[in-house]
């Protein structure tokens, strides 16, 4: 069976046991999960059950895709990714994407935790992805020769979209939260970064680091989907002053910041209807 086969299987048994013509879809990354409070549900289904879809290994994620509605507009939200060191493929990890783009999704929004290089990011900030650089292993077009799967060569000049980038500014001071932007490097993982490596992303113009987001938005790209993302800082990484970091303590901030960026997601998503 080839990938395009597999995508349509699995979008076949969502919309067999309800999870029809969604217009947004979500990933909700590391510790970030209370945007499912927001939902009204109609439908949720392991990540086990779906044909082809890969299983969320890291503990943190609970591997199942929910479906409903925020206010009137019906979302497909994934409660949990999946990563290139948990030793997937690029096209496991954004199948996904393609799935969702399959069930009728037009817009993508995403959401990670993230080490922030730049020094003027605190733990606890929202950061807008304005622009990325892949340090991953592979493309996720690699490979994908048919046209049946978007362009061959997608421009990747605006990854990011301007229109839903400028909503959640807007949303975030209706709210008084403070959001800033700034540039993601992708790697691979798992180990964090050594002090010359934060040196290293910050002289190639990274503002923070992270493991997941840049295959999805690649993808979502040459979908041509509407696509925004928005990484919590959940670990300051100044290479002059670098601390042991535990990997509860970085949940336990990505918990705390967790209420304002669903509440911002909630109403952008409500704005799209």
């Amino acid at each position: 069976m080839n990938y395009s086969e597999k995508i349509t299987e699995a979008t076949n048994y969502l919309s067999q046991v309800g999870i029809k013509s969604p217009t947004v879809g979500i990933v909700l990354g590391t510790g970030l999960g209370k945007l499912i409070d927001q939902i009204t549900i109609e439908q949720s289904v392991e990540y086990k059950d779906i044909p082809h879809f890969p299983q969320a290994t890291v503990e943190f994620h609970a591997g199942r895709l929910v479906f409903g509605k925020i206010g009137e507009v019906k979302v497909v939200c994934m409660q949990g990714r999946f990563h290139a060191y948990e030793g997937y493929t690029m096209q496991e990890i954004t199948f996904p994407i393609r799935v969702m783009h399959a069930m009728g999704i037009s817009n993508l929004l995403l959401s990670n935790a993230a080490g922030g290089i730049n020094l003027n990011f605190k733990k606890g900030d929202l950061v807008l992805l304005d622009d990325h650089i892949d340090l991953q292993s592979g493309s996720p077009l690699a490979g994908l020769n048919d046209e049946i799967y978007g362009p061959r060569f997608p421009d990747m000049s605006q990854p990011y979209s301007k229109k839903l980038n400028q909503l959640i500014t807007t949303v975030a001071e209706s709210h008084n939260i403070k959001t800033k932007e700034g540039v993601y490097v992708s790697v691979l993982g798992p180990n964090l970064e050594t002090r010359a490596e934060y040196r290293f992303l910050k002289i190639i113009g990274a503002d923070m680091v992270g493991m997941s987001t840049v295959p999805e938005v690649i993808v979502a790209n040459q979908l041509g989907l509407e696509c925004s993302a928005v990484s919590v800082i959940t670990d300051e990484c100044d290479p002059d002053n670098l601390q042991p970091v535990d990997i509860s303590e970085i949940i336990e901030v990505a918990g705390k910041a967790d209420e304002k960026l669903s509440s911002i997601f909630a109403e952008v998503i409500k704005g799209l209807g």
